[in-house]
């Protein structure tokens, strides 16, 4: 139902911020988990409450009108304050909140976010939660939406100011061959021109961090394959179709063909990147804190110490982050 004329909703100014970001009421409706005439109905509201025209629905994209941009700063504001009173309400009782909408890289799906989301369903009754899993570069996107509350995933270079971040995890890029085809005791990257490269995606940041670190070393590798899937690359260098380069979260999320698989170290300069939990800054009270201790407890777990117990020379370089 669309609200009556003279009502104001929390709602209905999350959905015309949603819309005036996305350029598009359809994006809008995407962004929100909710149908476009959802969408038009409540901007329609929001106008008849305010009586005012606030954007020009038949543009491509959709544009603000005077009044629009004058309310776009106002309701930007009201959002923000609405945030800091839903955290200082759940700061001293983690039960009080009754949502949570948090992003997870796809690295961690299958052993540690069912962990984590056991621990916070026990610390925070009657909260639901609402998961997206995603690469880094979006999950930081609809971070900055507004769209997620919280995210744990890749750093991507600076911090913005409205960042509150938590880092958890160091872990280095290791290279995986085809077991037994590689002598680590001989020259390894002579032995890898051998065979073919299976590319992690540059599509994906950390395909665009490998291919760039690949670059300042001067090397010029041959690949046949470019690919977005730890496991269709782990089962392709299990199946001998080349070696790659990746990470200890992705060995252990494709875990299935490591008994196929060698995994060394780069032979040539190291190449790590970090993991962290961010939140916008100073919403959410100590809840980004308690978190990252759950994580780190979880990684330390499920990723550091079978990773070391299975490759020891991975001790010193994969690494929790206080």
């Amino acid at each position: 139902m669309v609200d009556s004329p003279g009502r104001i909703t929390l709602w209905g100014i999350e959905v015309f911020v949603a819309t005036a970001e996305e350029g598009a009421i359809s994006a809008a409706a995407r962004r929100l988990a909710t149908s476009p005439s959802t969408v038009s109905q409540q901007l329609t509201a929001l106008e008849a409450a305010l009586g005012a025209t606030l954007m020009v629905r038949n543009a491509r994209p959709i544009t603000l009108t005077p009044a629009g941009e004058v309310f776009r700063r106002r309701a930007s504001a009201i959002l923000n304050e609405a945030a800091l009173a839903r955290a200082e309400l759940a700061m001293s009782d983690l039960s009080t909140l009754t949502r949570l909408r948090l992003g997870m890289i796809e690295d961690l799906e299958s052993d540690v976010t069912p962990a984590l989301l056991t621990r916070l369903a026990s610390d925070m009754s009657g909260c639901q939660f609402l998961l997206e899993t995603g690469p880094s570069h979006a999950l930081y996107g609809q971070l900055d939406d507004r769209a997620l509350d919280v995210v744990v995933a890749a750093e991507m270079g600076a911090e913005a100011d409205w960042m509150e971040v938590h880092p958890l995890l160091t872990e280095p890029f290791v290279i995986a061959v085809p077991k037994g085809l590689v002598d680590p005791a001989g020259d390894v990257l002579a032995q890898l021109r051998t065979m073919p490269l299976i590319q992690y995606s540059a599509r994906l940041a950390m395909g665009r961090m490998i291919a760039a670190h690949l670059v300042r070393q001067n090397l010029k590798l041959s690949h046949r394959f470019e690919i977005d899937s730890y496991h269709s690359v782990l089962a392709l260098v299990a199946e001998q179709g080349g070696w790659s380069i990746l990470t200890p979260l992705a060995l252990m999320r494709a875990r299935r063909w490591l008994d196929r698989v060698d995994v060394l170290p780069l032979p040539f300069e190291p190449l790590s990147r970090n993991i962290s939990l961010t939140a916008r800054n100073g919403l959410l009270g100590e809840m980004p804190a308690q978190m990252a201790a759950h994580l780190r407890d979880l990684l330390d777990s499920h990723i550091v110490t079978p990773a070391i117990r299975d490759y020891p020379w991975l001790a010193g370089a994969l690494t929790l982050r206080p």
